[in-house]
């Protein structure tokens, strides 16, 4: 009896190490995954701030939570059964739905290029002040979603391409984690920006004159910051868009862009000694910026350039249409 007892209790323990050692492995493996997408990431902790913009400081964080569910649920129920299924039946077609994916990405990125050097932000946004348009919380929270969806999209499917070797429960398991964990990630250094210049104010108005520098310091430090995520967001888009294009082009058989980027990246780490992996990095990461530049530029030239162009070309000409029409009416 003791014997058996015995018995059971090492089978236990030895499910238990190997179900210990399990959780190990996918943790691992969820955060190798969660570091390939980094730059997603990074460029959505950067852009969801400015959904809050101008809203009441009382509901920024209750549309951030809105924002994280609608994240979560977009990632949970939607992406990661499409991606498993398709890891599964269909892996040929990973690779050119990330490069969909990393075209969009370059494209929102050039686009807010184009708009800030053309104006047509500003004016946008002038036009809705003057029209008193302001957006409710569903019109808000539902803009997120839908922009978090391409975003999540990425994450999830960068993820799968690094752990596409494990079992099926594996990296169905390995998703959620990287799922939970970047949701978490991302919503909560969102809410601590967002909410940073409150706790600046607070800590401005109290009776430590350290606390108050600190206060006015973060208050001070808020545009900026703003700004920098901004850019750091529209740079990340660039910059992961081109990467993804870049290896996916080398995937499907074409591989002289890569080859040009490798090569450039290694003849830097041999030539820079011991910074040479940083710089390689920043080698291949501006060759990356490049091609989601030119990729970028010819999809807004397609979508927003041309047609502008020639809108503005048929209002000119039927503008000349009627003047000559008059014309020649007056001189009749």
């Amino acid at each position: 009896m003791s014997a058996g007892l015995f018995g059971l209790l090492d089978d236990v323990a030895t499910l238990a190490r190997l179900a210990a050692a399990s959780v190990d492995d996918v943790g691992a493996a969820a955060g190798r995954a969660s570091a390939k997408a980094a730059g997603v990431v990074v460029d959505d902790t950067a852009v969801t701030p400015q959904y809050v913009e101008g809203v009441d400081p009382q509901r920024e964080l209750p549309i951030i939570k809105k924002i994280a569910v609608g994240s979560l649920r977009n990632k949970l129920l939607f992406i990661l059964p499409a991606a498993l299924l398709l890891s599964q039946f269909l892996p040929v077609a990973l690779t050119p739905l990330l490069m969909i994916g990393g075209t969009y990405l370059c494209f929102e990125g050039v686009e807010k290029i184009w708009e800030k050097l053309s104006g047509h932000a500003e004016s946008d946004a002038e036009a809705a002040h003057q029209q008193g348009q302001v957006a409710n919380e569903d019109e808000i929270t539902g803009s997120a979603i839908r922009t978090d969806f391409i975003l999540s999209a990425e994450i999830m499917v960068i993820s799968l391409n690094e752990v596409a070797d494990e079992p099926f429960l594996s990296r169905a398991a390995i998703l959620v984690v990287v799922a939970l964990a970047i949701t978490a990630l991302v919503y909560g250094v969102v809410g601590l920006i967002v909410k940073m210049d409150d706790v600046g104010m607070h800590l401005s108005d109290g009776t430590s004159g350290i606390g108050q520098a600190v206060g006015r310091g973060l208050v001070r430090g808020m545009p900026a910051l703003l700004t920098t995520l901004s850019i750091v967001g529209v740079a990340a888009m660039i910059w992961v868009g081109g990467h993804i294009i870049l290896v996916g082009l080398d995937d499907l058989g074409l591989h002289a862009p890569y080859s040009w980027v490798h090569h450039a990246e290694e003849a830097v780490h041999d030539a820079t000694g011991p910074l040479g992996g940083v710089l390689a990095w920043l080698t291949n990461t501006i060759g990356s910026a490049v091609l989601g530049l030119v990729v970028g530029a010819v999809v807004v030239a397609v979508m927003h350039v041309i047609p502008s162009r020639r809108r503005a070309h048929e209002k000119h000409g039927g503008h000349g249409g009627h003047g000559e029409s008059a014309s020649k009416t007056e001189h009749a």
